[in-house]
């Protein structure tokens, strides 16, 4: 919108948070299967389509955690099947002190060619919050243009819009008291990949990365009046990183995925992980594979975390052996929930919440087959993937 987006945006005729959340309790299941998904016409003989879906992610080249480009594949896995309409990429500043790293606005470029896409890629705010109320009114320009596309897609979208966030939570937070209306009326959930999901205060206190970085735009976030579907990164800053309960991470080695992608999917991941930086980035994607460098990445593990949000927002959970289904098919066989909770947080992020079977907008994310969701995790994002061309 020229001159910006304002905080008094013409709503008339949209679907309110009244009956947003009325339409996910009508023909759908609640508590630990609550999913946006329901809006867009999920089920048998329903025309289902895909919901609208902006990524926020702490994106860097070269990278600080490649985790961040397996996302960015999954989610623009997902577009190219038609099970998401991916609206826009959302990347973080640069980190600070910034050294080399800069947004890595070349993959973006990379997925929307693999996929056919032209998916819009902005670059968020470069100032912390100060309060966890701070919508920054002084910011200029440049700083800007994350929170407005966020504003602006919301305002756009005939449908209610999901918001991924998995890195820094600052531009979703300052969008957010910008235009709280507007989060109420056409935000169909936030997935929040941060923060520690144990109900143990003295355990939440131990900070996960994210939320240390910016305990402020964390807390914001849980502010909003929207759904929030939480997805604590660990259950506790336990230095064994096994699989628990209230934890989104697990581990897997890249050798039993990479050798199973498209030629141009393998030289993506070879780029990104070889920290390849030159300015050629549709020539390495189009030329010949690098096969030492692809072996000696497939004998390295990575850490991931975000990758049963991604699904659950595209109506999509995993089972036992890994395979992909529709949710509304599922029963209790999915190896993940979202379960319903009471929660608050503090200034200083630190959480504190309860089960609660009457809520039915802050949920958290449940391993409930902590024996199986490794292995069926990296099988489900194995399939997700080979479907890029």
């Amino acid at each position: 919108m020229p001159g910006g987006v304002t905080e008094e945006l013409d709503m008339k005729g949209k679907m309110s948070r009244r009956h947003l959340l009325g339409a996910i309790g009508c023909g759908a299941a609640l508590g630990p299967y609550a999913s946006p998904r329901v809006l867009y016409g999920e089920g048998s003989g329903s025309q289902r389509k895909p919901p609208p879906v902006i990524h926020v992610t702490d994106l860097f080249r070269p990278h600080c955690d490649p985790d961040d480009h397996w996302d960015l594949a999954c989610v623009f896995a997902l577009a190219y099947a038609g099970e998401i309409d991916l609206q826009g990429v959302l990347i973080d500043f640069a980190p600070q002190p910034q050294g080399d790293h800069n947004p890595d606005v070349m993959a973006v470029a990379q997925m929307n060619y693999v996929a056919g896409l032209h998916v819009p890629v902005a670059i968020g705010a470069s100032r912390p919050l100060r309060s966890r109320d701070d919508s920054q009114p002084e910011a200029d320009e440049s700083d800007r243009g994350g929170v407005r596309m966020v504003l602006e897609i919301l305002h756009r979208s005939p449908a209610p819009v999901i918001i991924h966030i998995t890195g820094s939570c600052r531009d979703v937070a300052i969008a957010g008291k910008k235009a709280p209306q507007l989060f109420a009326e056409k935000c169909a959930g936030i997935y929040l990949n941060a923060g520690t999901g144990s109900p143990d205060v003295s355990k939440a206190a131990q900070l996960e990365y994210n939320v240390s970085l910016a305990p402020l735009s964390y807390a914001a976030i849980f502010d909003l009046p929207c759904p929030i579907y939480w997805m604590p990164c660990f259950e506790e800053m336990q230095s064994d990183r096994v699989v628990r309960e209230y934890g989104t991470h697990y581990l897997f080695r890249q050798g039993e995925i990479l050798p199973h992608l498209s030629e141009r999917m393998q030289n993506f991941f070879a780029c990104v992980l070889g920290k390849k930086q030159d300015h050629r980035w549709l020539t390495y994607l189009t030329g010949p594979r690098d096969e030492p460098l692809l072996e000696t990445l497939g004998t390295q593990d990575r850490h991931m975390w975000c990758t049963g949000g991604f699904l659950h927002a595209a109506g999509k959970t995993v089972v036992a052996d890994g395979s992909i289904i529709e949710r509304d098919r599922a029963g209790d066989s999915g190896v993940f929930s979202f379960d319903p909770i009471r929660l608050s947080c503090s200034d200083k992020g630190v959480t504190q919440w309860q089960h609660d079977q009457a809520a039915r907008d802050r949920y958290i994310f449940h391993v409930r087959k902590t024996a199986h969701y490794q292995g069926a995790m990296t099988q489900a994002m194995r399939t997700l993937l080979r479907r890029l061309p």
